[in-house]
C-alpha cells in the first residue's frame, strides 16, 4: 500500500468517525491530492478551529484561491459549521476541505 493510500484510509476512517457514512472517495481524493505533500507533514496536514490565523489561510488559499469563492459571510459560515460538525482533537486537513467541498456543493 502506498503513502498516499494509507492518508486516504486514515482520512476514510477519519469521516467515519465523524458519522459520515456516505463517502464520496473520488471527492476525497481530489481534496488530498490539491493539497500535494503537506499531507505528510505534521503541522501542514492538521487544521486548528482555534486559531484564527489558520482558518484565515483556508478562507484565503482554499476557499478563494482554489474555489474562487468571493462571499465572506458564506466562506465564514462554511468553516464555523464544518469547525462545529468535525469535532476532533487533530482535525485532518485533506477531510476539512473534504467537509467543505460538502458543505458549499463545489468541487475540484
Amino acid at each position: 500500500m502506498s503513502k498516499f493510500d494509507e492518508m486516504m484510509a486514515k482520512y476514510t476512517d477519519a469521516l467515519k468517525s465523524a458519522g459520515k457514512s456516505a463517502i464520496d472517495g473520488d471527492l476525497l481524493n481530489k481534496a488530498a491530492k490539491s493539497l500535494g505533500p503537506s499531507i505528510y507533514l505534521r503541522d501542514a496536514s492538521m487544521v486548528s478551529c482555534s486559531d484564527q490565523k489558520e482558518l484565515d489561510r483556508v478562507k484565503a488559499n482554499f476557499l478563494s484561491k482554489k474555489l474562487g469563492m468571493t462571499d465572506n459571510a458564506a466562506m465564514d459560515a462554511a468553516i464555523k459549521s464544518v469547525c462545529d460538525e468535525y469535532k476532533s482533537n487533530q482535525r485532518l486537513r485533506a477531510v476539512f476541505y473534504y467537509l467543505l467541498l460538502q458543505k458549499l456543493g463545489k468541487t475540484l
